[in-house]
């Protein structure tokens, strides 16, 4: 399937490796030009070196501190102006810290907003003006299962996460008559490096198969999900053949999420 991407401009957030990454090699195969950002620039460009290997779209690495305004601002600036146009944004992010609700001062709780919710306003809110000539842009943020479901020790992920729930709303109906759709994508269990990462410092007696099945014992689909596969539907959603779905919160957490709505 052809999904009409080949020319686009595609802005990438948190793209230097796992889903971020995934989502920009979906994009630069199916011909979009992506400009990724992350904070470390050698990781950062040894993914650009590979993502250049697919042979279709340019690629752009610029590094960003999502938390940064300025560096946000000069990144939006630089996309626009290399590429004449930014017609998808992918809003991504790593997630904060876990814990107890009684374990976060004030401090932490600022932090994890910055990183979270106001790193997609701001990217957002600057964007939006290059899309708007384009008459199809995509703004899509990576949120998390969180937001469907109760995750424990999860307070900081789940209440800012659903502050970008309720913006993509609040956006998907001030820019329709734009034609600007805006969606969020919730993973649940992704196989990323980090989640290996997590899998090989636990529970040494175990297999990293073992503390695999330990965790997707409740996925009906029985395995964790391949980061390409939450790529993919962030390429589709970013196609023109995506172009009536806008508002929407789509989980790809093989079917973990029990509630039937």
């Amino acid at each position: 399937m052809d999904l009409q991407l080949t020319g686009k401009t595609a802005l990438i957030l948190a793209a230097s490796k796992g889903l971020g990454k995934a989502c920009a090699a979906a994009l630069v195969a199916e011909g979009a030009d992506v400009i990724i950002g992350a904070r470390d620039k050698q990781t950062l460009e040894a993914t650009a070196t590979q993502l250049r290997s697919l042979g279709k779209g340019r690629v752009l690495a610029l590094p960003v501190d999502v938390t940064n305004a300025q560096q946000v601002a000069d990144m939006v600036n630089t996309a626009a102006t290399t590429f004449g146009k930014i017609d998808i944004l992918v809003n991504n992010a790593g997630g904060p810290p876990f814990g107890k609700f009684e374990t976060f001062d004030d401090t932490a709780w600022q932090s994890a907003f910055d990183l979270t919710l106001l790193s997609a306003v701001r990217f957002s809110r600057l964007v939006v003006p290059h899309m708007r000539p384009t008459g199809s842009g995509r703004i899509i943020n990576i949120v998390s299962l969180t937001v469907k479901t109760w995750m424990p020790d999860s307070v900081l992920s789940t209440s800012l996460r659903l502050g970008v729930i309720g913006m993509a709303k609040m956006l998907s109906v001030e820019l329709g008559p734009d034609k600007i759709t805006v969606n969020n994508i919730a993973p649940g269990m992704i196989l990323t490096d980090r989640l290996r990462h997590m899998l090989a410092s636990g529970s040494p007696e175990l297999s990293i198969e073992e503390k695999q099945a330990q965790r997707t014992k409740d996925v009906p689909l029985g395995r964790m999900g391949k980061p390409e596969e939450l790529g993919a539907l962030v390429a589709f959603l970013a196609s023109p053949l995506a172009g009536y779905i806008s508002g929407a919160t789509i989980p790809v957490d093989g079917g973990a999420i029990k509630a039937t709505f």
